[in-house]
């Protein structure tokens, strides 16, 4: 685990950020906690950048001259499938969430956030893609007592089996995949509904209440609310 950890800290970062005070901060922050961050002030200067080094992880500020960040992350994603992107913007509106996601986003940050919100997502993302977890090609996990099955849908515990609908089996594996952080409820509602209005928003809260009730069997394993941002999927 601690080679793991060792080896995310010296990630290769691509910050576009146009706003040179944000950049520098980003980077030095960056720096300060063992990245290696390579700064470019718009899209076009981030493209050179990033079509000229083997990046870990890009961070792309949405508003930007001359290339905005979602055509940028775009043409990231055709010439590199599996590259994480987190997308930084100004603009909360859901458009512009769906637009980020649709662009090939694995996470989106909105104006003003903490340094210290953005590195957990940060490793949480590379802990995901660069060997820790690899979530994306297991289909079988473990947490407290349970073994989740992704591929034939079943939570098991002991030799209680549940068998979960598709989006009961969809939203486990995202809680898993965001296990003890938080998991926005406008990601999980777009991943798995497609949108994030009022009915869908309230059709999740009944399949949470379901999860939860499958997973009393095991007091130290809960789905707690953030209200009014998500929740977080606490294990041992």
């Amino acid at each position: 685990m601690e080679a793991v950890a060792k080896e995310l800290d010296k990630a290769k970062i691509l910050v576009a950020e146009d706003d040179p005070n944000l950049g520098i901060i980003l980077t030095e922050y960056l720096e300060a906690k063992g990245f290696q961050p390579t700064l470019a002030v718009n899209g076009v200067e981030g493209w050179k950048k990033f079509v000229n080094d083997d990046f870990d992880c890009c961070i792309l500020d949405v508003m930007m001259p001359e290339k905005d960040g979602f055509t940028l992350g775009k043409e990231i994603r055709v010439a590199n499938q599996s590259v994480p992107i987190i997308y930084l913007t100004a603009k909360s509106m859901k458009e512009d969430t769906i637009e980020g996601f649709k662009s090939g986003g694995d996470d989106y940050i909105t104006k003003p956030f903490s340094m210290e919100e953005l590195l957990l997502r940060l490793k949480a993302i590379l802990r995901r893609t660069n060997g820790e977890e690899k979530i994306e090609e297991k289909t079988v996990f473990e947490f407290g007592g349970f073994v989740f099955d992704f591929k034939n849908q079943v939570l098991k515990i002991g030799n209680d089996e549940q068998h979960l609908t598709s989006k009961e089996n969809a939203l486990m594996k995202m809680l898993f995949q965001h296990e003890n952080q938080l998991l926005d409820r406008s990601q999980a509602l777009l991943a798995i509904w497609g949108d994030d209005s009022y009915f869908n928003s309230r059709s999740m809260d009944v399949y949470v209440a379901k999860l939860r009730k499958y997973l009393r069997a095991d007091e130290s394993v809960k789905i707690m609310n953030e209200h009014g941002k998500g929740f977080k999927f606490i294990t041992p």
